[in-house]
């Protein structure tokens, strides 16, 4: 199998990575594409790849990652549009851009396959949601699975729930960084240091998501456990709720939603 890629950024650069360290390889060939030319060489020296005009990119492929910008997808669809053959693949990572539109720019028999990875499948520990097209079958599924098993977590969802899984997974890994960022920063300001404030509040924080896989339990079940009447755990939390934690995280996947939805209609 050839696998062509369309844009060589830092998500690209993660996918391949997961899909360059299986064991055996899936892809015979890798072919990469990228405007910086630089960033194109650069998986030429990390991955064996061959760095190919956009068009014989898409003529020699079997599989396509397109890993481009929202806003570029349309430019590259247009600028390849008579490139495709039937029974290629169009794996697209582009926030916010349906299927039917990819879909628009292609011939009919092309499958396409829209898919929504996140930061930590840098390491392995991603989760990537997929969704399909009309034309897509059992096999491809697997197929693309396979090919992102290196990343984490695979899970096949609706189109319809893209805009909200990238408000939630695609995006959720930056709200998890600011959540450590504000406690290890609390940490110092109360006495501890740098160090093993980090420490404790990784720890902590992977301690808890261990537990809530775990035990199945609902969130504010564990919570309640651990905030005994008048102690420092509900008198925190006072504090949080009256700060608006809640809220904020209610209006701020709202507003990554309804801009995900945006960037399919720009």
């Amino acid at each position: 199998m050839i696998l062509g890629v369309i844009g060589c950024g830092k998500m690209a650069k993660a996918m391949v990575s997961g899909i360059y360290e299986q064991k055996p390889r899936l892809y015979s060939t890798l072919l990469v594409n990228d405007t910086d030319t630089q960033q194109a060489e650069a998986f030429v020296d990390l991955f064996s790849a061959q760095n190919y005009d956009q068009l014989d990119l898409v003529r020699h492929s079997n599989v396509v990652l397109l890993t481009v910008k929202p806003h570029q997808v349309r430019e590259v669809l247009n600028h390849t549009s008579s490139a495709w053959r039937p029974g290629q693949l169009l794996i697209s990572v582009a926030a916010g851009i349906k299927i039917g539109v990819i879909q628009s720019y292609l011939p009919s028999d092309v499958k396409v396959i829209r898919v929504m990875p996140n930061l930590p499948a840098l390491v392995g520990a991603g989760i990537t949601a997929i969704a399909a097209g009309e034309e897509v079958e059992k096999e491809d599924f697997v197929q693309v699975e396979n090919l992102l098993s290196g990343l984490g977590k695979t899970v096949i969802t609706d189109e319809k729930k893209m805009d909200a899984i990238t408000a939630v997974s695609g995006s959720g890994p930056a709200y998890v960084m600011m959540v450590v960022e504000s406690m290890t920063e609390a940490a110092v300001q109360i006495g501890l240091d740098w160090d093993l404030a980090r420490q404790l509040v990784l720890s902590t924080i992977s301690g808890s998501i261990t537990m809530l896989e775990i035990t199945g339990q609902h969130p504010a079940q564990l919570r309640n456990q651990v905030s005994s009447p008048g102690g420092t755990t509900i008198a925190a939390i006072k504090q949080l709720e009256e700060w608006g934690l809640r809220n904020a995280f209610y209006h701020a996947i709202e507003e990554a939603y309804q801009r995900s939805m945006q960037l399919g209609q720009e």
